[in-house]
This record gives C-alpha cells, sequence and structure tokens, in this order.
C-alpha cells in the first residue's frame, strides 16, 4: 500500500501553518491536526520540521505564542498569527496559486 501522506517543502509548511492559525491560536500539535484536516490528510507536518518552523516563524515576527494549559491539563506553547504574519498568509497564498496555476499549465501542455 503506498503512503498518501507527502513529505513537506518548507515554503509548504510555513503557508500550512499560517493558515491552519488563520481561524484561532493553536498549540503545536494543533497545527498540525489542523494541517492534516485541511489537507484530507495529504500533508502531516512531523514534529521535527513542524517545531523548527515554528520557531522560524515566530522568529520572523509572523507568530506570537505564549504558554498555556492545554486540554489535558499540561503546559503547551500557543501560537497565533500576528498582523504581519495575516499579510504573509495573504502573500504566500498568491504565490501558492501562482505556482500552481503554471504547473497545472505544464502538465496539459
Amino acid at each position: 500500500m503506498t503512503d498518501r501522506r507527502a513529505n513537506l517543502l518548507q515554503g509548504t509548511l510555513d503557508l500550512l501553518i499560517l493558515k491552519a492559525l488563520s481561524t484561532g491560536e493553536l498549540h503545536g500539535l494543533g497545527v498540525s491536526r489542523r494541517g492534516e484536516q485541511l489537507t484530507g490528510g495529504t500533508f502531516v507536518a512531523q514534529p521535527g520540521s513542524l517545531f523548527p518552523a515554528l520557531h522560524r516563524l515566530e522568529e520572523a515576527g509572523w507568530l506570537e505564542a505564549d504558554w498555556q494549559p492545554s486540554e489535558n491539563n499540561r503546559r503547551a506553547k500557543y501560537y497565533r498569527l500576528t498582523r504581519a504574519g495575516k499579510k504573509q498568509l495573504g502573500e504566500e497564498t498568491a504565490q501558492w496559486n501562482r505556482i500552481a496555476l503554471a504547473i497545472a499549465r505544464a502538465l496539459e501542455a
């Protein structure tokens, strides 16, 4: 049986993280689950790539985070989009749409 889950390229992972957080704050595992949900299970962010990406986006100023109790009463870092993160989501979405259209055209040729 072929694994339908694809590896995430860095830019794709960043876009999915921003999109996952566009509806509100989530902890790291919640970001992963939301991304999987948004892609119908096609993309699953593994912790080894997810947490460095969250840290990178926070360093870039696109995310803010603070520690809060999770659903199971453990401390978890919750992330939310900043104003700059919302702007970045719009820019990356537009760029992704241009790339997807170009690839679709190439495949039709």
